[in-house]
């Protein structure tokens, strides 16, 4: 593992491109050392570049869906010798298309990272976390999560556990002197449209919110102590009437725009 450089550690998942680089950017320039890790050879890549702010930064290639995959990312956080001040849990995949047409292996990939390997590495960094008496968590949600997604069923189901799950986790932690924020933004222009398949669609062709601005807002609102932030005006006012439309419109406004083939349209 590379030698001790900044103030304190930052682990962030998912950081090979998108969000999850730019929040590893952010830390970068602030001063901490990072642990980065993504399921994909270009986590090695961002590391590099991360290094030009002076900080030491370890990269990670392992599939965070799996527990084995979570192991090997602790396992290098251990032998560092060093403790997690920042815990950044972005790692999350997408999937486009009805759910009946989805493959099934696809669509478990997207639950077992989204949910099943983001809580099992949360569990494990905040019990030590907690043990300390210090530290700070951010997940990436989203503001899918308030809204039935159609055509995107499992991704949306998965964001709405993770924005829940966030703020019972911020609440049991309250007096631990451990905080847990959550980022929630919307359509970010990162790559994951196109992993999802949804190039297709009208959310895959519309304009979307640059990816450095969105980590930003997170990153603020992590080391703020911030319980969630809603990325954007716009993305602000749909959460909001999100809060006060029947699910029944919703699913039926998301259709419209995950649709395959509504980019046409």
């Amino acid at each position: 593992m590379a030698i001790e450089t900044g103030k304190g550690l930052a682990v962030v998942t998912g950081a090979s491109t998108g969000i999850g680089y730019e929040l590893a950017k952010c830390a970068a320039q602030d001063g901490y050392d990072l642990i980065i890790a993504a399921d994909e050879p270009r986590i090695n890549q961002a590391a590099a570049s991360l290094k030009e702010f002076g900080t030491s930064v370890d990269a990670i290639e392992a599939d965070l869906s799996t527990e084995e995959g979570v192991d090997c990312l602790l396992e290098s956080i251990e032998a560092s010798g060093r403790s997690v001040d920042l815990l950044m849990a972005n790692a999350g995949r997408g999937l486009g298309k009805a759910f009946l047409d989805q493959s099934f292996a696809e669509a478990r990939k997207v639950v077992d990272t989204n949910i099943v390997g983001t809580i099992y590495l949360l569990q494990q960094i905040g019990n030590l976390m907690r043990s300390r008496g210090q530290g700070r968590i951010l997940l990436t949600g989203s503001i899918a999560g308030f809204m039935p997604g159609s055509f995107q069923a499992v991704y949306n189901g998965t964001k709405a556990f993770i924005n829940s799950f966030s703020f019972a986790l911020r609440e049991e932690l309250k007096d631990s002197g451990v905080t847990v924020s959550c980022l929630m933004p919307g359509a970010t222009e990162t790559e994951f449209f196109k992993r999802a398949d949804l190039m297709d669609t009208a959310i895959g062709q519309a304009k979307k919110d640059d990816p450095a601005d969105v980590a930003r807002i997170g990153y603020d609102a992590m080391i703020d102590g911030e319980g969630d932030v809603v990325s954007g005006w716009k993305n602000k006012l749909q959460a909001a009437v999100a809060n006060v439309t029947p699910a029944s419109v919703l699913a039926h406004q998301h259709a419209k725009m995950a649709a395959p083939g509504s980019g046409n349209n």
